[in-house]
């Protein structure tokens, strides 16, 4: 009893669940469904609920009504399931899979004529989906969906049977469970006794890497599209079996700021049908009415940007649906925290808000379901396509990454098919020098050969196929929120073509995943096994020869069988130095070939028809690193992540990942820099990933000191995006290598500009995630396996200039007319650029310092550039 007392007297000293919030009490509800309560044994409001007992709790509601189903699909890295929930009436459960597939029906209106549409309108109900805390530490949204699925489940009004008979509505109540509980638990360790409402308090400030990410730090709401995680396969997979007319994406922004509602911003996707924006806002005003009635404070408009159409509020536009975005104001809230206006926000108004929208989104679908279903319809029609482009080609790539291009097309329902023969094309317009075969009134043809793939605008996934496909998105804003190109080709670094033209030649259909030759040739073989370092998992291939123990040497120059041409890089396994093998080796080169997905040829002779022999002077031995990368602030957690992810998930190759903090709290001994009682001399490779002017502060004059001095005696420092500025002459004087930025604006107009504009004035000045083309020494091991011609994903306007004593590896190109291949940028920002380096590597005594200006595996979609890093690590050593 005195331990209740205690709680009871503490609690009330911050008001946890209040009145004003209470979820409708006014109706009646079912008492066989249980409410959060009953489950959690507390009120929603008065802790965070971690994901296992909100699962527990979603699957007791769907076993206890008829008006909920539970799926599962899939689970995360951490093994959490994944689990979405359809919601609607009884009649309409009895029917689910009739309503599903009628849905689909509408959503290709190529097979359906109108009047057949609008009787299938007239019968089923509007599909909505909302998705839930997508972002870890924004965690007041999966709380919300547990009271948004016992409302509609227990509620016994009129109305909400009405609502339910006329919506079938798809709940994915956490789309990061990983990140979410990494916040959670985190978060319920710190939380006090005495509700800490102070900002300064520690329950509000989550310790690195926090819970916004998931479990490999990568944001999951800009995977909408490429789908490299098992939470994006697995929910899209269900987005793409229902094709929603409506969508949401729930989100929570800084704790200072009011709850965001559609519409948004500038820039938009100007592909989008025009009333677009008039339907979203439909939405918005519903949910101002019920915040009015609330005096609920809130805003519209002047932020939040739709045009990367992977998030999760863009991309369900680019299926037909009106997808839109929500922010309630509550990063870092904890339970309760006081704002700047002097009132105190707790979970529970956070919580209550997405609860509101979340009904008022649904009342809206519902009573004007046949608005929503007739734009979907007429959305997905090709023939209201704003874009004049017939087909996009792309040719064959084997070693490349078109196969996982087209593996995303399929896995978002897009039709594409495989040439039978090679064909021509009349005035096709090539991606990499952006020019036409159209000269004049004479169209001039460009050959492709069998095997190409074709993808036609002309079925209903259009919008999401010229979205992701146009290296010409039209641009309203060159200040964004994102990026400002996205182009797959450009990003896989494909050869590409567009076409306004239609293709008809004969074709197959392409309906299953695509997957890469593997397998071992000449297994028999007597003298040794070699790998094409060209093959896009050559890189796993060797770490796996590593972990069984395998000498490998890479080739520094190409060399030819007679029958095979093999590029520099290739790895090649000797049998008469690795002898103690002969047992298992041929097994093992099976397993490697299997595991990696790669070709592993046998080869019974070293020498070569041309090139190289295979123990020349140029086939250099390879061992395996020992790899430091560095984490935590000041370094980018993002590319920390991508980097994480990068060696881990596809190249198999134990990296560790050392904090900052422990760096920091640790002497530097006098024979080396110590990460927490690890020498620094004890690693090959140590990578930076960012951490900009911040670096200055770790890295002092001693540090870079001893530093250089492990390069000198062999190491490898790589610094990648603004991490390299820092080790340029001007900022540090680690090396000679000159920084080309832009200078300080002091021009007339900057000094007079209205604060007002500031923002955009600056924002022009930058250049917001575009690709720029360039050109690659793939002679040099750091581009081994690359082709010559490369799309650089820039963000900023820094480079290096080129120096006798730099490996220029990679360079933009020359013209700055042409260096742009999509995206935004100011002039001024190309014709610096133009002709300068973005990738080089500095000899060092034994060592080498690798300098990567732009980001070589950004969101690991923007995959073209990434060899790079790959090689940087194992080949450079």
């Amino acid at each position: 009893m005195c331990c209740s007392f205690f709680l009871t007297n503490l609690l009330a000293q911050v008001k946890l669940v209040e009145e004003r919030f209470a979820f409708e009490p006014e109706l009646s509800y079912d008492s066989a469904i249980p409410a959060p309560k009953d489950i959690l044994n507390y009120r929603l409001g008065e802790r965070f609920t971690i994901y296992e007992d909100a699962v527990n709790y979603f699957k007791k509601i769907a076993a206890s009504s008829d008006k909920i189903t539970l799926g599962s699909y899939g689970e995360t890295y951490e093994g959490r399931e994944l689990i979405y929930l359809v919601i609607s009436s009884k009649d309409n459960q009895n029917r689910i899979e009739e309503i599903r597939e009628t849905n689909l029906k509408l959503a290709n209106p190529m097979l359906l004529k109108e009047a057949t549409a609008v009787d299938l309108m007239d019968k089923n109900p509007v599909v909505v989906s909302c998705s839930y805390n997508i972002h870890g530490n924004e965690a007041a949204s999966t709380e919300a969906a547990m009271q948004v699925a016992y409302r509609l489940a227990a509620a016994e009004d009129e109305a909400t049977a009405d609502l339910l008979d006329n919506t079938v509505f798809i709940m994915f109540p956490c789309i990061n469970p990983d990140g979410r509980d990494r916040y959670v638990y985190w978060y319920n360790g710190m939380a006090r006794s005495v509700v800490g409402k102070e900002p300064h308090d520690l329950e509000h400030y989550a310790p690195w890497p926090n819970g916004r990410t998931n479990h490999y730090w990568f944001d999951l709401n800009r995977d909408w599209i490429w789908c490299v995680h098992p939470e994006s396969k697995g929910h899209i997979g269900v987005y793409q079996q229902w094709m929603p007319q409506v969508h949401v994406d729930y989100h929570e922004q800084g704790y200072n700021n009011n709850y965001f509602t559609m519409p948004g911003t500038t820039p938009r996707n100007k592909l989008l049908p025009d009333q677009y924006e008039a339907l979203s806002d439909t939405f918005g005003m519903a949910n101002i009415h019920a915040f009015d009635k609330h005096k609920i404070s809130y805003f519209t408009r002047e932020a939040f940007d739709f045009f990367y159409p992977g998030y999760g509020s863009s991309y369900p536009s680019v299926m037909g649906a009106i997808g839109m975005l929500t922010e309630q104001g509550g990063i870092a809230g904890g339970r309760a925290i006081e704002t700047s206006d002097g009132t105190t926000l707790t979970i529970r108004q956070r919580l209550f808000d997405h609860y509101t929208t979340t009904i008022a989104t649904l009342k809206k679908a519902a009573e004007h379901k046949r608005v929503f279903q007739e734009y979907t319809y007429q959305a997905l029609n090709p023939k209201n396509s704003k874009n004049n482009t017939k087909a996009y080609v792309l040719p064959p790539d084997e070693n490349g990454y078109l196969k996982e291009v087209v593996n995303i097309l399929l896995r978002h329902g897009v039709e594409v098919r495989q040439a039978d023969n090679k064909f021509s094309v009349a005035g096709a317009q090539s991606y990499r020098t952006n020019q036409s075969n159209n000269k004049a009134s004479k169209a001039t043809n460009t050959d492709f050969p069998k095997g190409s793939i074709i993808i036609d605008t002309d079925q209903p996934k259009h919008l999401f196929i010229n979205s992701i496909f146009s290296p010409e998105m039209a641009i309203e804003d060159s200040v964004m929120y994102d990026m400002s190109t996205w182009a797959a080709p450009l990003a896989y670094n494909l050869e590409a073509y567009q076409s306004k033209r239609s293709i008809n030649v004969a074709s197959s259909k392409i309906t299953t995943p695509l997957s890469y030759a593997a397998g071992l040739t000449n297994p028999d073989a007597s003298y040794a096994y070699v790998i094409d370092w060209n093959q896009q998992f050559a890189p796993k291939a060797l770490s796996l020869l590593w972990q069984k123990g395998y000498r490998v040497r890479s080739a520094q120059k190409p060399f030819h069988t007679g029958t095979k041409q093999y590029h520099s890089g290739t790895l090649i396994v000797l049998l008469g130095r690795n002898l103690e093998k002969a047992a298992t080796v041929k097994t093992d080169m099976e397993a490697i070939a299997s595991t990696a997905n790669v070709v592993v040829d046998g080869l019974n002779t070293g020498r070569m028809k041309s090139g190289i022999d295979l123990t020349s002077r140029f086939s250099k031995p390879v061992k395996q690193p020992k790899v430091a990368l560095m984490v935590e602030p000041p370094f980018s957690t993002y590319t920390s992540g991508q980097l994480y992810f990068l060696f881990d998930q596809v190249t198999a190759l134990p990296v560790e990942r050392i904090r900052t903090s422990i760096l920091k709290q640790t002497a530097i001994p006098k024979f080396g820099l110590r990460y927490g009682g690890a020498d620094l001399n004890d690693y090959d490779v140590l990578i930076l990933p960012g951490g900009g002017n911040n670096l200055s502060k770790l890295f002092g004059k001693k540090e870079l000191a001893e530093i250089k001095a492990w390069v000198q005696q062999g190491g490898v420092l790589i610094a990648t995006e603004s991490a390299a500025d820092f080790f340029t002459k001007k900022k540090s004087g680690f090396t000679e290598i000159a920084l080309v930025a832009a200078p300080k604006d002091s021009t007339a107009v900057a000094t007079v500009i209205p604060f007002a504009d500031r923002r955009d004035y600056h924002g022009k000045k930058n250049i917001p995630g575009s690709a720029l083309n360039a050109t690659i020494d793939n002679t040099n091991p750091l581009a081994f396996g690359m082709p010559k011609h490369l799309y650089s994903l820039k963000f900023g306007s820094n480079a290096l200039q080129p120096s006798a004593g730099l490996q220029a590896v990679g360079r933009y190109e020359s013209n700055a007319n042409s260096l742009l291949a999509a995206g935004y940028s100011a002039q001024d920002n190309l014709d610096r650029l133009a002709g300068n380096v973005f990738a080089g590597v500095q000899p060092m005594g034994k060592g080498k310092v690798v300098l990567l200006m732009d980001n070589t595996q950004y969101r690991m979609f923007w995959r073209g550039p990434s060899r790079m890093m790959q090689n940087a690590v194992l080949l450079l050593k």
